[in-house]
């Protein structure tokens, strides 16, 4: 998809219904007129290859293209394009668009359809301006024609157009009612949006679309999704990843009444049942063995941690180099003073509320899925290679998430529906994991060592960075052609690595592992503990240099002054310079990864040798702030993710099994545990950054900077230990 192109956009009419299609790809103009037309046959105008559709009511439909998760995506993207088009907000009724990725891909993923990485909005803003824009120039021409009038004396403004000379006025859907063929619209580019000043839905608190039925119960999700004559699956998974069922026996499951069929899968035996309680019981009466060659077996996650810091601080272990400027090694070697530290993080789990479920339904050649994914493409490319269909015979229905956290990118729970649907043709299936389960094929967090060098000279200031990362790989795994053209890159398990802070000599390196457990996204992924890392270490230098932290930070950053803006104004916000009650202290913690610029603040006492966070502070600048109160409620979910898994989130490999199997093994933070958590948005007229994770980063070395004033102890791993 192009960002800056024009040339292959055009505007469609059909049957009295205006929309407005941004072709990408390979889609000539013709076909998508075709489309258009065919499909606006149809009641009330839909078309499949349209951002929006205009009724003659004047009402006014716009599709989401991203994954709905909580995250508010479904609300923000559309408002996007209804500012832009000068849409009366109270007119407009969102839907999900069809998964189709040459018409809805997401620049940012390279045109792919999927929901993560804090990229759906940054991806889809100039799409959706630029095409609300094409839509109100193409409906003000039709006005122009109607009225004989200059198309520049026509004015928008909420699904109106005015001509003020003659004070003739017509609504959107009379206007679309003038567009008797369809048309090409003008070309438009980015210097002709409107500047920031003249938002009227960018920037102002509307109402997220999704509440209303997430509230009174009507929400559907994958969970609830339900079909005439569908059946239900629970499937026995290999113990230890990559091993493969070796012999059953089923007698006990297929006597029990409901009973369909049981089915060998590559890496497991399902039951499909009339019911999900009858399916999993049967299941559990299952007698599976299993090879015991996998990789995986030999992994034990505390065991290996240790290697992994022994590789960390072992220099002449020169990794994979993620970014380098000038020539670190010398510039520590001549360095007036060094600092060093090695921080470490266990694996965490997403630990969705719904769990992981797929509906699938193979008609001959043809296959149709129901699921909560976070990426339609992947599953529409899992489908096809693991099923050998025809990426056009496959259509991806996407529902509801019951949270997403990077794990729904997967589609490892769809292979699942895949095969199970083949071997019951023509009927739906829905697979449901346990929570348990959910546990058993984990794909989490990578585990990390990280190893960090500073040097300073005479005067205090940074001269010298280097940081050494040791983990398993995630791009690495799913793409090993992709991650060695990209120089091996593993760009979601380092990221944050790098930043603004200003050293002049500066090296980050990655040492990959593999040891037979996948690793993937979790909320924050690789940010999550490398500024966890960077921030305390940071910390800890200004101590040694005897220089504030908030000074420290603003000396590193003084090319950067949306980074200032915020550490200023966090400061400001919790008082950093005012004295604590006894027992209490103030860290401090700042993040610059997604483009979207965060300070934080945590106010923290130790009760019982845990930190006991009491409030929490946040200053962010993401640049054009689409719904500021969602952006606060972004930033407070994933603060409070990230502080469940400072204090408890630990999941740990024997064998290459997981040791946690449920939450009574697992703890998460609790309702009681959860500060107050103020933030101030601060927009700038700058280029949407990410707000999914933003608020996760900063959270444990704010609460560890804390703990360090009150304790005189640096912590150095994730999830903290107890403090004595």
């Amino acid at each position: 998809m192009e960002l800056e192109s024009t040339s292959r956009r055009s505007f469609l009419v059909g049957s009295g219904s205006v929309v407005v299609g941004v072709m990408v790809g390979g889609a000539g103009f013709g076909s998508l007129v075709q489309a258009a037309e065919t499909a606006a046959k149809g009641k009330g105008g839909y078309s499949p290859v349209a951002w929006v559709s205009i009724g003659a009511d004047n009402n006014t439909i716009i599709y989401s293209p991203g994954s709905e998760m909580g995250q508010g995506t479904m609300t923000s993207v559309p408002s996007i394009l209804a500012d832009d088009m000068e849409l009366d907000w109270a007119t407009v009724t969102v839907q999900k668009s069809p998964s189709n990725a040459k018409l809805f891909g997401n620049p940012k993923f390279g045109g792919g359809m999927v929901t993560g990485s804090s990229r759906t909005v940054v991806g889809y803003y100039e799409v959706m301006r630029l095409a609300g824009l094409q839509a109100k120039l193409v409906l003000t021409g039709a006005a122009a024609q109607a009225w004989g009038v200059p198309a520049g004396e026509i004015t928008a403004e909420k699904s109106v157009l005015k001509h003020a000379a003659s004070k003739r006025q017509m609504t959107y859907g009379e206007a679309a009612a003038q567009i008797k063929a369809p048309v090409e619209p003008p070309k438009v580019d980015k210097s002709m949006l409107k500047p920031m000043s003249r938002f009227n839905i960018i920037g102002k608190d509307i109402t997220r679309v999704d509440v209303a039925s997430k509230s009174n119960g009507t929400a559907q999700f994958g969970i609830d999704f339900r079909l005439p004559d569908m059946v239900w699956a629970a499937v026995m998974h290999t113990p230890v990843q990559g091993e493969k069922p070796v012999t059953v026996d089923d007698a006990a499951a297929l006597a029990v009444k409901g009973v369909k069929k049981i089915v060998k899968l590559p890496n497991g035996v399902a039951v499909v049942a009339s019911s999900f309680a009858i399916a999993r019981k049967a299941r559990d009466l299952l007698k599976v063995t299993w090879t015991d060659t996998a990789k995986a077996r030999s992994y034990n996650s505390e065991e290996a941690l240790k290697e992994y810091v022994a590789r960390s601080e072992k220099l002449d272990d020169a990794g994979d180099v993620w970014d380098k400027r000038g020539d670190a090694v010398a510039a520590l070697k001549g360095a007036a003073r060094s600092f060093q530290a090695t921080y470490t993080s266990d694996h965490v789990a997403q630990c969705t509320m719904e769990p992981m479920n797929c509906t699938a339904r193979i008609d001959g050649d043809k296959a149709e899925f129901w699921l909560p994914s976070q990426s339609a493409s992947i599953v529409v490319g899992t489908a096809a290679a693991v099923g050998g269909f025809k990426p056009e015979n496959i259509t991806v229905n996407i529902t509801l998430l019951g949270g997403g956290y990077g794990r729904r990118v997967e589609a490892d729970y769809a292979v699942d529906a895949i095969f199970l649907a083949k071997a019951m043709p023509g009927v739906p299936v829905h697979v449901i994991w346990t929570r348990e389960d959910d546990f058993q094929r984990s794909r989490p967090r990578p585990m990390t060592a990280q190893h960090l060098v500073a040097g300073v000279d005479d005067k205090g200031k940074l001269v010298g960075w280097r940081h050494r990362l040791v983990s398993e790989g995630i791009y690495s795994r799913v793409s090993a052609k992709a991650y060695k053209d990209a120089g091996n890159k593993d760009a979601p398990v380092m990221e944050g690595a790098d930043g603004v802070y200003e050293v002049p000599d500066l090296l980050i390196e990655h040492g990959l592992e593999t040891r037979g457990v996948d690793v993937s996204f979790w909320r924050g992924v690789g940010a999550g503990y490398t500024k966890f890392a960077i921030e305390t270490f940071i910390d800890e230098i200004a101590q040694g240099l005897g220089k504030d932290p908030l000074q420290l930070r603003l000396d590193l950053t003084s090319k950067t002054p949306r980074a200032q803006a915020v550490l200023r104004e966090v400061a400001n916000m919790a008082g950093w310079d005012k004295p604590r009650p006894d027992g209490r202290a103030l860290g401090l913690a700042f993040s610059d990864t997604w483009t979207t610029f965060i300070a934080m603040v945590a106010e923290v006492s130790i009760k019982d040798g845990r930190p006991l966070v009491h409030q929490v502070w946040a200053a962010v600048d993401c640049g054009h702030a689409i719904a500021p109160i969602n952006i606060r409620a972004q930033v407070e979910g994933a603060a409070i993710f990230g502080l469940s898994a400072l204090l408890n989130e630990r999941l740990v490999y024997k064998g290459g099994e997981a040791q946690s199997h449920n939450f009574n093994q697992y703890t998460l933070l609790r309702a009681n545990q959860a500060p107050p958590i103020e933030v101030k948005v601060m927009p700038t007229d700058n280029h949407p950054g990410g707000m999914g994770e933003v608020g996760l980063p900063p959270m444990a070395p704010a609460v560890a900077n804390a703990v360090a004033k009150l304790t005189g102890k640096r912590i150095r791993s994730l999830p903290f230990p107890k403090i004595v």
